[in-house]
């Protein structure tokens, strides 16, 4: 290395394509690492407000995970193996309705069905009973809408379907109609809950076939039609139409199960999640990769479907679950709640309200008036959420 001693000080020759192809390197890797630095703090600030004047809150409930935690309009239902506790959102209990062991329920937005064995109960949103009776044979299961109830009783591949009144009056019976099929699915629809969907499987034809039938309750049977061999999991009931979610697609029908091709939309290799259904106006249906809810619930992909759009969002990280309410899209990572509107592609980022050193596992639901339940392996957490 050359250089001139002047006063003691060594210089630099800068000439020296060494020196200079060293000097170069140092201001590009200068340069490198000031874009690093500002593309990282871009990033942070595009998906996270860290320091938002949200201030998030959750609060302990006396339940754990594993026992049928249940979102009930503003409360939370669980089953503790003899009774159904009914929780509000600070983890007070509101009611407690004793049911025996091994019983499972359903609920509707101001009601409860609740069956173990051949004992099927109605229960109101304060607790109260309005029917409570044994079954001609063991219950498979049931579903509750605003009107009626809706009770499978019988052999897997013979079932009977009764219709009842809230306050257990029956209805309908059909004993013969659905002879040779497994009944998968019921539910309620239209004015009044006036009108009945059922989903069954034909598994002793050629090859499997799904099947969805729909009634006017109390009178007649209005329309079938056949779904084919992918499995039909799920039927909303949103602006006048039917929604029916298969493996392969998502079907529209009307009241009468006629289909609106041009409604039909592809989603396979997609599951919905959860749907926003307004009393006005079209649902915002949230789906998740299939893949990733097979695996370990590290959802990274979410896709929001309307009527007229379809949306797809990218996670700032990988989540265990996510919830859509409104507009206000929901997803939680283990230690982050991320928000979005629908109509926009941001997400700010919130960290989660638990005790250091806990992580959320799942995304459970959201109670009205915009509260969050989670669970943090068996604890379980309601917590409020940004709008």
């Amino acid at each position: 290395m050359q250089g001139n001693k002047r006063g003691g000080i060594r210089s630099i020759d800068y000439s020296d394509p060494q020196h200079l192809g060293k000097r170069r390197r140092q201001i590009r890797n200068w340069i490198i690492l000031i874009l690093v630095v500002i593309l990282a703090v871009a990033a942070v600030r595009l998906v996270m407000n860290l320091g938002s004047s949200t201030q998030l809150e959750a609060k302990l409930m006396p339940c754990t995970a594993d026992q049928d935690v249940t979102v009930f309009g503003s409360n939370l239902l669980y089953y503790d193996g003899a009774s159904i506790q009914c929780l509000n959102r600070d983890g007070g209990i509101r009611w407690t309705f004793p049911v025996g062991s091994s019983a499972r329920f359903s609920v509707s937005d101001t009601h409860i069905v609740i069956w173990s064995g051949t004992q099927l109960f109605i229960v109101d949103q304060n607790g109260s009973p309005s029917y409570s009776e044994n079954m001609d044979s063991e219950v498979q299961f049931a579903r509750i809408g605003s009107s009626y109830c809706a009770v499978v009783i019988g052999d897997d591949t013979s079932p009977e379907l009764i219709i009842k009144n809230l306050d257990g009056t029956q209805v309908d019976r059909e004993s013969d109609a659905f002879r040779k099929l497994m009944l998968m699915d019921v539910g309620f629809y239209g004015t009044g809950d006036q009108y009945m969907w059922t989903l069954s499987m034909d598994v002793y034809g050629v090859a499997i076939n799904m099947v969805l039938n729909t009634f006017q309750v109390g009178k007649m049977n209005t329309g079938e039609t056949d779904l084919g061999e992918y499995l039909a999991y799920r039927v909303l009931f949103e602006n006048n139409m039917l929604r029916v979610f298969t493996t392969q697609q998502m079907y529209t029908y009307d009241y009468k199960a006629v289909q609106d091709v041009s409604r039909t939309q592809l989603v396979y290799g997609w599951q919905l999640i959860d749907a926003s259904i307004p009393d006005r106006g079209s649902a915002n249906m949230l789906l998740a990769p299939t893949a990733q809810l097979n695996s370990a619930l590290t959802i990274t992909e979410l896709r929001v479907l309307t009527d007229t759009t379809d949306r797809r969002y990218t996670l700032p990280s990988a989540c265990v679950g996510a919830r859509i309410d409104g507009s206000n899209l929901y997803a939680v990572s283990s230690d982050y709640l991320y928000h979005a509107n629908v109509d926009k592609q941001r997400f700010y980022g919130y960290i989660l309200p638990l005790p250091q050193g806990v992580q959320a596992t799942r995304f459970i639901g959201i109670l009205k008036g915009g509260y969050g339940v989670i669970s943090a392996g068996e604890q379980v957490y309601v917590m409020s959420l940004p709008h």
